[in-house]
């Protein structure tokens, strides 16, 4: 994968780019608060190995685990630039995402996303995603009435029974709240944690699966059958 600087605004922002030949389906990788995609080699690679062209935009790491509407709403804006510069408009686009990027792009396809009493993200509906694989997603800031009314695209979810960040809790509401409306897969591994899904984990967590590498394998696979499903 290459690395382009893209602007916005004043500023500018590396996105990591796999351009696959063809009409392949492309897929944004929505990072999670770390900002670097690169810390999820297997799954990217697994992607380009399937033959999507891959779109990873890069973020400065988020300070705080309760980000702002500011933060929330750079990365949904900077997600869809990078769509406009590096993916064919006939394209089919499918939205993968780690943690606090999972929760955005549900957002981006058009839930409420709510970060407390009248704090909403103001996050623009993004009309060219068709699908979503999130990966230990928070849901808290979508448990408003009719905050996911809107959206209507298959989704995957995956958590892990260890995570202590996002618990799979969460993820079991997404999928309860969703059912009726959309298709919607959920995995729960027995062991996994929140970083379990990233090869390069943060500096002095304790990473509870005896096989983290297979585990990589195994989701990275199945990310890649629902894209191209």
């Amino acid at each position: 994968m290459m690395t382009e600087m893209l602007k916005d605004g004043d500023g500018e922002f590396p996105v990591s780019v796999h351009e696959a030949a063809g009409t392949a389906p492309v897929v944004l990788f929505a990072v999670g608060s770390g900002g670097v995609p690169e810390r999820h080699a297997t799954l990217l690679q697994a992607l380009v190995e399937s033959g999507c062209t891959v779109i990873a935009p890069h973020f400065a790491r988020l300070a705080s685990s309760y980000p702002s509407e500011g933060e929330l709403t750079l990365r949904a804006r900077r997600l869809s630039r990078a769509l406009d510069l590096f993916a064919e408009p006939s394209a089919r686009i499918s939205g993968v995402g780690h943690s606090i990027g999972a929760a955005v792009l549900v957002a981006m396809a058009g839930a409420q996303m709510w970060l407390g009493p009248e704090r909403r993200a103001d996050i623009a509906r993004e009309r060219r995603l068709t699908r979503l694989a999130l990966l230990a997603p928070p849901t808290g800031f979508f448990q408003a009435p009719d905050a996911l009314d809107a959206v209507r695209i298959p989704m995957l979810a995956w958590a892990g029974s260890a995570d202590t960040v996002t618990p799979p809790a969460q993820s079991e509401w997404l999928a309860q709240a969703l059912r009726e409306q959309l298709p919607i897969t959920l995995h729960v591994t027995d062991g996994a944690g929140h970083f379990s899904f990233m090869d390069l984990a943060p500096p002095h967590t304790v990473e509870p699966l005896p096989d983290k590498p297979a585990f990589l394998r195994q989701f990275s696979n199945e990310v890649c059958t629902f894209v191209l499903g």
